[in-house]
């Protein structure tokens, strides 16, 4: 393989990168670095799994063929975050340790735009931005991109992902017909071809691996659990992994925050990275998590993007993207820079089809995981810890003084009895946390059941309401959670005919569902909802014309280890034995009482209900129930 001296770098460069520790070039560095330095090049695209080193492979062609006599911009780097935006913003300025005159800018939201303003007419050549601060600056007049001889899209697919296509399309209206445009991305998605079709004129392509795909050295493991278990099986995996260092993906703000926080409280070592955290937090995060002085780091996708650090072991998907090219942007969190790493995802059984669908898309295939158990994670700490005391080093000056006093202590004590009560210490902390820890692994086969054995276990509700009330999949699924406050991850399959409906829960739900329909009126007649197949019920779907169902739905699972306060708790209730039901969306559409990173969710202030009139008393002459405020 080529040195850079070799693909034509010049000497400055090179020097500031072999201080760095860059001695051979990656894969895309070795394609796209010579096409870039020719002279007259050509607009480029360059497919690339992240963590392979893009912002090099353009980078150093980018820092070589400027001119910082000048001191306007004359290089345009568009990132979808902020993240993103610094790192390359100090990549760039450790390649060009060398070069004399540079002036590289970062500018973004959650910092003073002031600073930037006043940063930009000191001179500068290369402007790093986020699309919508860029926009600020270009309103302000405070920015001239209308010369710039470079535009380079870094992670385009992923920009495109977060809405920022409207901003994209302003920002080039800016900037000068003749300019030469890099696209590097690791997806390619119609939306980012139609960029280059837009904007770009015969660009020379390379890809490195095939499109869209994951990277090799990734082993993707997921695993099937009940959605109540979920939060259990996250601790499980992370505990029979002592040393992981890792980042955990949460589709919400709010799940992101509440995971995090619950890690805390159940002692591991971990924190939340979000857009609701100040740029003063974020920044404290991810020193923490750089230093790896954190060892997990709870992220949203928009929080994670750009995150480029070294020795990531496991990406944790606690929820699936909602985009599945997403899911490619994560697990390359892991397994940078040749290393191996592994990404799981802790899915309910309704996800087992978005499973088959991203090996599809990264075209590798996942192993069905089992989350261990009780005994298999108390054996895992118990020679992790013995390995680390075979592994310590001695600070025999520091610790000599209190030796003798230590051997006095211990000195009735043979060799054999000494390791033994030392080695229970930790094992009888997580032998007891682990004491009849349950099996929370779903078994597939068992729940892949016909729709007949299904009702006659009580788990469909029958509803009296159907198209012909105005009801598709969609609105039926937010109208039965609004009124049952069951939340979406709770319930499967929903059937609408004409004029009832078969609706699939989870068996601990199905009570509670019956219940909150008592009384209840629609448009001015009863609702009645029973377990599909009773007595006086809907009757059974094969014959009332309802049709199967071939599948629920699903959990996921992952953990970490470090200090227990309370015994294993599930998902559902972090906090105590009862069930308190997640308040999200785990997937496609369904109500949620936050905000929802993705799929179909909706508010009760933003649901358009129509006027459900109630009478004082149910039919059953149950007291009037007071419905909650929308």
């Amino acid at each position: 393989m080529n040195s850079f001296k070799e693909l034509g770098v010049g000497e400055e460069l090179v020097r500031a990168i072999t201080e760095l520790g860059f001695d051979t070039p990656t894969p895309i560095q070795e394609q796209a670095i010579p096409e870039l330095l020719k002279p007259g090049s050509r607009d480029l695209i360059g497919l690339a799994q992240t963590g392979t080193g893009k912002t090099a492979a353009f980078g150093l062609p980018l820092l070589q063929a400027l001119d910082f006599q000048k001191k306007k911009p004359q290089a345009l780097i568009l990132s979808p975050t902020r993240e993103l935006c610094m790192q390359i913003t100090g990549d760039l300025q450790s390649y060009s340790k060398y070069l004399p005159g540079v002036g590289i800018v970062a500018v973004y939201g959650g910092a003073s735009i002031q600073t930037q303003i006043a940063q930009i007419k000191k001179g500068v050549q290369i402007v790093v931005a986020t699309p919508g601060r860029l926009l600020d600056l270009i309103d302000r007049r405070a920015v001239d991109i209308s010369q710039v001889e470079y535009l380079v899209l870094d992670e385009a697919d992923e920009m495109l992902n977060m809405g920022f296509r409207e901003d994209i399309d302003s920002i080039l209206s800016n900037t000068p017909e003749e300019k030469k445009v890099w696209l590097f991305s690791a997806t390619m998605p119609s939306e980012v071809r139609n960029i280059s079709k837009n904007y770009m004129t015969d660009p020379f392509e390379l890809t490195v691996g095939k499109k869209n795909t994951g990277a090799e050295n990734i082993e993707h493991v997921y695993y099937v659990v009940h959605a109540r278990d979920k939060y259990r099986a996250l601790k499980r995996v992370v505990d029979f992994n002592p040393d992981i260092f890792g980042i955990v993906f949460c589709r919400t703000k709010l799940e992101s925050q509440e995971v995090a926080e619950n890690l805390i409280k159940d002692g591991y070592n971990a924190d939340a990275l979000h857009g609701d955290l100040s740029q003063q937090q974020r920044d404290k995060v991810m020193k923490r998590f750089r230093d790896k002085s954190l060892q997990l780091l709870i992220a949203t996708d928009v929080a994670a993007r750009g995150i480029d650090v070294d020795n990531v072991t496991h990406v944790i998907n606690y929820d699936l993207p909602d985009e599945l090219e997403s899911y490619t942007h994560r697990s390359g969190r892991t397994a940078r820079a040749g290393k191996s790493g592994v990404s799981i995802a802790i899915i309910n059984m309704k996800e087992t089809g978005k499973i088959r669908h991203i090996e599809k898309q990264i075209n590798k295939k996942f192993t069905a995981g089992k989350i261990p158990d009780g005994v298999e994670v108390c054996e895992k700490q118990l020679f992790n810890l013995i390995n680390k005391v075979h592994k310590v080093e001695v600070n025999e000056k520091e610790i000599e003084k209190y030796l003798p006093g230590i051997y006095e202590e211990l000195q009735d004590l043979d060799r054999e009895e000494l390791i033994k009560r030392f080695a229970s210490i930790e094992f009888n902390r997580f032998l007891e946390y682990y004491r009849n820890a349950p099996d929370i692994n779903v078994d597939l086969d068992r729940r892949n059941t016909s729709s007949e054995e299904s009702f006659r276990k009580g788990t469909t509700v029958f509803l009296n309401l159907g198209s012909m009330d105005g009801f598709d999949k969609g609105s039926m699924l937010k109208y039965f959670c609004s009124i049952t406050d069951i939340k979406g991850d709770m319930v499967g399959r929903i059937e609408v005919k004409g004029v009832y409906s078969f609706i699939d829960v989870e068996p601990e739900v199905i009570d509670q569902a019956i219940e909150a329909f008592q009384g209840e009126s629609y448009r001015g007649r009863s609702v009645r909802a029973d377990k599909s197949g009773s007595q006086g019920g809907g009757g059974s779907r094969n014959r009332g014309g309802g049709g199967g169902r071939k599948d629920w739905g699903g959990g996921g699972n992952n953990s970490h280890s470090r200090g227990f306060h309370s015994k294993e708790k599930s998902g559902r209730s972090y906090s105590s034995d009862k069930p308190s039901y997640n308040k999200r969306d785990s997937g496609g559409s369904g109500y949620s009482k936050r905000d929802s990173g993705g799929g179909s969710s909706f508010t009760k202030k933003e649901y358009s209900k129509p006027s459900y009139a109630k009478p004082e008393t149910s039919s059953t002459g149950k007291p009037k129930r007071k419905r909650k405020e929308w």
